[in-house]
């Protein structure tokens, strides 16, 4: 069952139009020109209960814009959205009841107060009671491990730690829907892993929608089955890492690292993507060679010490989508 519906969705902004030199700049004070910029172009998807969808695309290509529409912050142009069969612009305070949003520039904490005087303020304005406030502290303090931070102020906190307790924030009203934007923009590897690991705990245990907007291809593969991908407000691809990985890279690595060095014969079926000492990396395609064949002429050629496979990275997987289609 959709959760999420968006049909044609429109938005356009008007820009103001720069004028070059002194004289430019004095006379827009005065008579200021505008250009339309599109953000969405008629973009429709559907986001089931329970999905975990990465929404992913270069820096302008309307990503946030759409979060802002879907939390019911802007209003489009045309198109139709609904939002637990509301429309959010429409019915922004029933829709909020249901939705939690991060945006991970931006914090709804109170910057002097202690973390745990903005979830009080924050318990009042969704208006949870107070055992279902309770319940919802004691287990999101466990599971983000929030039990130091709470009476420390926000501008006190680490960027990490301000993110944990911002998506708690999200959470205290047990919202059935998740918007992340650039949920671990800026955080360190260890508190990365620890967003990530809690994020795939409450999509499996709560069954909690999430719509992940990112940069991060890291996070993308880890967390997202399925990812749509837009590009100056259009939907490009809307499946799964799998077949996007089989359509733009459907060949493998084989890592070799030599016992010493020796030198190489290239391979057309297996060519050399780069050697740093005794390490070389090869490309192949599986469907001309199998895996264990590449392995079986490799290891009868040479002396080795270690070899493995792995598949290209995601982040070259989507460089060359835009590629393709010219973003």
């Amino acid at each position: 069952m959709a959760i999420i519906s968006v049909d044609s969705l429109w938005k356009e902004f008007s820009v103001p139009k720069r004028s070059k030199g002194f004289f430019g700049g004095l006379a827009s004070l005065f008579s200021r020109e505008y250009v339309t910029k599109i953000a969405l172009d008629r973009v429709s998807f559907q986001i089931n209960e329970g999905e975990l969808v990465g929404y992913i695309g270069p820096n302008g290509a309307g990503k946030s814009t759409t979060v802002k529409i879907l939390s019911g912050i802007l209003v489009p142009n045309g198109g139709q959205v609904k939002v637990m069969g509301r429309t959010p612009w429409e019915h922004r305070i029933e829709t909020v009841k249901e939705i939690g949003v991060i945006f991970g520039q931006r914090t709804q904490l109170w910057w002097d107060l202690p973390v745990i005087e903005s979830f009080e303020l924050l318990k009042d304005i969704y208006n949870v009671s107070d055992a279902a406030y309770q319940r919802s502290l004691d287990s999101l303090t466990e599971a983000l491990e929030l039990s130091r931070l709470l009476e420390i102020p926000v501008r006190q906190l680490s960027l990490g730690q301000r993110m944990r307790c911002d998506i708690a924030a999200s959470l205290l009203h047990e919202p059935k829907i998740l918007f992340l934007d650039e949920p671990t923009i800026g955080l360190d590897a260890v508190s990365k892993i620890a967003v990530r690991n809690f994020i795939r705990k409450l999509n499996k245990e709560r069954k909690v929608t999430i719509m992940l907007t990112t940069h991060d291809m890291d996070d993308i593969e880890s967390l997202c089955s399925r990812v749509l991908i837009l590009n100056e407000g259009q939907i490009f691809l809307d499946g799964c890492l799998g077949s996007l990985r089989k359509k733009m890279a459907p060949e493998r690595r084989l890592i070799v690292d030599l016992l010493h060095d020796q030198e190489w014969i290239s391979d057309p079926q297996a060519p050399i993507i780069k050697q740093e000492g005794q390490r070389v990396w090869l490309s192949f395609d599986p469907s001309l060679i199998s895996t264990q064949a590449l392995i079986a002429r490799v290891t009868s050629k040479y002396s080795i010490r270690d070899l493995f496979v792995e598949n290209p990275p995601v982040e070259e997987i989507i460089a060359r989508f835009y590629q393709d289609v010219n973003l």
